[in-house]
């Protein structure tokens, strides 16, 4: 972890818009058994909640990743530069219940406090989960979202989660 800085959360100066939405980013966890699985994401936000800095991600129902999400108490978002964009969209198209997609992936799996992520990443979010929530589709007030986004009725869960540690690479 020594290529790593540690970065206060209020120091944290990347755009989420850009991180998230354009960059997109790994969710990671291990499971009981200390297996871990990742999944590619592009939907979630930072900000504050409770007091307590935090990342908000969403997983569908059906993601193999959400499993290892429920059976754990942290998980880790971590972003990666454009070189990994491959990797990425492969993550985010193959289950790891079929196969053992990180091992056809350029990434190398580490962790920090048993927590998992990959030593390619150039930002890690070490998160804590503090709560969990099916989304209701009685909540939207714009009901062409259900329509447009979940026409398959498959709601996402929404984790909001502690963001414990920031992690950026120091040579990026």
């Amino acid at each position: 972890m020594s290529e790593y800085a540690i970065v206060a959360p209020e120091d944290f100066d990347q755009s989420v818009f850009r991180l998230i939405g354009k960059e997109w980013m790994l969710v990671t966890a291990k499971n009981q058994e200390g297996k871990i699985n990742t999944m590619t994401a592009s939907w979630g936000g930072l900000g504050v909640m409770w007091g307590k800095n935090v990342a908000v991600t969403v997983l569908r129902p059906q993601r193999y990743t959400k499993e290892f999400i429920d059976q754990s108490e942290s998980f880790t978002l971590s972003f990666y530069d454009d070189t990994f964009k491959k990797d990425l969209s492969y993550l985010g198209s193959v289950s790891g219940r079929d196969e053992d997609k990180i091992a056809k992936t350029r990434l190398t799996p580490t962790d920090a406090n048993g927590i998992p992520f990959f030593e390619e990443a150039k930002i890690v979010l070490i998160c804590k989960k503090l709560y969990s929530q099916p989304m209701d589709p009685e909540g939207f007030v714009d009901k062409s979202l259900d329509e447009q986004w979940y026409p398959e009725k498959d709601y996402h869960v929404l984790y909001a989660a502690e963001i414990e540690q920031i992690l950026v690479r120091k040579d990026s």
